[in-house]
């Protein structure tokens, strides 16, 4: 765990601690083969960033509470659901350099797997009468399968906007960081205004942090890193590649979305395109677009109450945005 991410955690470092107990709780069952998957979801989960931006969020309006751990635990649930039934559906055997649950355990296991969580989340709601929150987070999981529906359609045609590529990643992956932040106000606080404040930062933190994503593919933002193509090879539409197919010649357009369609496994076609989208300037405008959302995105935690959760947040906005992987 890299230095920084340690200085983001310190106001809120015992109730993450605490929360790992309670996730795991939550995720109890008296069969075996559940315990057993379960216990190893756990063990492969990651740098905990969406829990930091529910209690950091809900530090920053009040007093964190069981209701704000049970919103933590909500947003896990669902979304580990979602992550499960994710990798059946791109047939993916790895996720984050660990096995997936389907290459292990088999299609039918994962999606029932994916379900059992699912339920576990809107029961911790049901069962103490969260409403308002599983209101913030179930909806976010409509926008999020909306947005992979909507990926999935642009990509058969390779014909992505601007205007849709926003779309798509507002709902795939900024409603979420939005449900953290939201959700995490929510749960001390009934003040609508500071629940949207939270939300919108969340969203405008969340693009940020997926257009970051994008640039990884390119070899990052400045070119240094190493390209990986890998979204090329998936076919996905990013803002670098819309960028440079919207800023060339017919022929050159025509030339790249083949490459695209039918030869993303060749390694010197895809190098091809990577070299296309950096001297097109799809790199360099796709970095300073991420940091007009960046700069959106601490404008509004201006509105936040000025305390050490606040800055916490501040922080992990320039990380999300400076990581190098």
């Amino acid at each position: 765990m890299s230095k920084a991410v340690n200085e983001i955690k310190q106001p809120i470092i015992e109730h993450l601690n605490t929360f790992e107990g309670k996730f795991k709780g939550a995720m109890k069952s008296s069969v075996p083969l559940l315990e057993k998957i379960t216990a190893y979801i756990v063990k492969r989960k990651g740098k905990q960033v969406r829990p930091m931006f529910t209690f950091l969020s809900a530090q920053s309006f009040g007093e964190v509470n069981e209701s704000t751990h049970r919103a933590a635990a909500l947003i896990e649930l669902l979304h580990t659901a979602t992550l499960v039934h994710d990798d059946v559906v791109d047939d993916s055997n790895e996720r984050r350099s660990f096995f997936s649950v389907n290459a292990l355990w088999k299609n039918k296991i994962a999606v029932l797997i994916g379900d059992f969580l699912l339920s576990k989340g809107l029961l911790l709601s049901i069962e103490n009468e969260d409403f308002h929150l599983l209101k913030i987070v179930t909806n976010a999981v409509k926008e999020m399968s909306e947005g992979e529906l909507l990926q999935i359609e642009k990509a058969r045609r390779l014909d992505i906007s601007e205007e849709i590529y926003f779309e798509i990643i507002t709902k795939k992956t900024a409603t979420l960081i939005a449900a953290c932040c939201a959700a995490g106000v929510a749960s001390v606080s009934t003040n609508a205004q500071d629940i949207a404040i939270a939300k919108e930062f969340g969203t405008l933190t969340g693009i940020a942090f997926q257009i970051k994503d994008d640039l990884f593919d390119f070899g990052g933002d400045d070119s240094i890193g190493k390209p990986t193509g890998i979204d090329i090879k998936e076919k996905k539409m990013t803002l670098p590649l819309i960028y440079a197919l919207n800023n060339c010649s017919w022929l050159e357009k025509r030339k790249i979305i083949n490459y695209v369609k039918n030869h993303n496994e060749e390694s010197e076609k895809v190098n091809e395109v990577i070299k296309f989208v950096i001297d097109k300037g799809g790199v360099a405008y796709t970095h300073k677009v991420m940091l007009e959302y960046k700069q959106k995105a601490l404008s509004v935690l201006e509105k936040f109450p000025n305390n050490a959760a606040k800055q916490s947040l501040e922080k992990l906005v320039i990380y999300a945005i400076e990581r190098k992987k």
